[in-house]
């Protein structure tokens, strides 16, 4: 691989507890890099800290130690470069399909004719076309969440970042929703960082399965997914990978 597009060097999070009486310490020397156009899945227990680190990409959260670089520059706060999709959608519930999707744009300041183009491509990469005056209340939850997909691929980020953006789905939207994210990593090829609890989900999804320890997090193991897509649960390869990572993060539960 070339250069690496996202580079997580040596950061660790601590948070302070009440009063400032005791810390809290949620990552630990963290190293990770990400490439152009990998898709890499972050698993871990409960409480290791793999949302803390992907708001710490988004700049959303400061490192205590550490930095995060995008193109060999520090991450220093929120930025377009990074879009960050949530599970509960994070949707403005007054705003319809399209002006959800603007909404990047609009902040932008991006001309008025562009942004319409930009709105209807992501629209329709998302397969939502038809769809674009219905308000969230009237979507379903897989639509709502390819809503938020389209949202923060309207800014054109560098890095699209997803913390368990299916974990409220019903098991059937959930495979739909997997399939349906790979046909649109496909089309557009963002290095995708996506934090999920589902082992199944990051070998069914990812390049490189990240397994974080139990808090302080840090990197355990890294299993590479060298299946080819379409991928097949039901594939040996899949299940004994699938044992494989799940055992990683059953012995770090037991530490807990």
């Amino acid at each position: 691989m070339n250069q690496a597009k996202l580079v997580i060097d040596n950061v660790s999070k601590s948070f302070s507890g009440h009063r400032k009486t005791f810390q809290m310490k949620a990552l630990y020397d963290f190293n990770l890099e990400v490439y152009e156009g990998e898709f890499v899945c972050v698993v871990g227990p409960s409480g290791c800290g793999k949302t803390t680190l992907l708001k710490i990409i988004a700049g959303l959260e400061v490192p205590t130690t550490g930095s995060v670089y995008l193109d060999g520059k520090q991450v220093v706060g929120p930025g377009r470069h990074r879009g960050l999709v949530f599970q509960d959608f994070a949707l403005f519930p007054w705003r319809n399909v399209r002006d959800n999707v603007l909404f990047g744009p609009e902040v932008l300041k991006v001309p008025v004719q562009e942004r319409q183009e930009i709105a209807d491509k992501y629209i329709k990469l998302v397969g939502l076309s038809g769809n674009e005056h219905k308000y969230p209340a009237e979507l379903s939850g897989g639509m709502k969440q390819r809503v938020a997909i389209a949202r923060a691929l309207a800014n054109d980020p560098d890095v699209l970042l997803m913390d368990e953006p299916f974990g409220s789905l019903d098991a059937q939207t959930r495979y739909f929703m997997q399939n349906e994210l790979l046909r649109i990593w496909n089309e557009d090829r963002k290095a995708i960082v996506f934090v999920t609890h589902s082992v199944e989900e990051a070998i069914y999804l990812s390049d490189r399965v990240i397994v974080m320890t139990s808090a302080p997090g840090t990197i355990k193991e890294i299993f590479t997914v060298s299946l080819s897509y379409p991928r097949d649960r039901a594939d040996h390869g899949f299940i004994t990978l699938r044992e494989k990572v799940t055992c990683s993060i059953i012995d770090e539960v037991k530490i807990i």
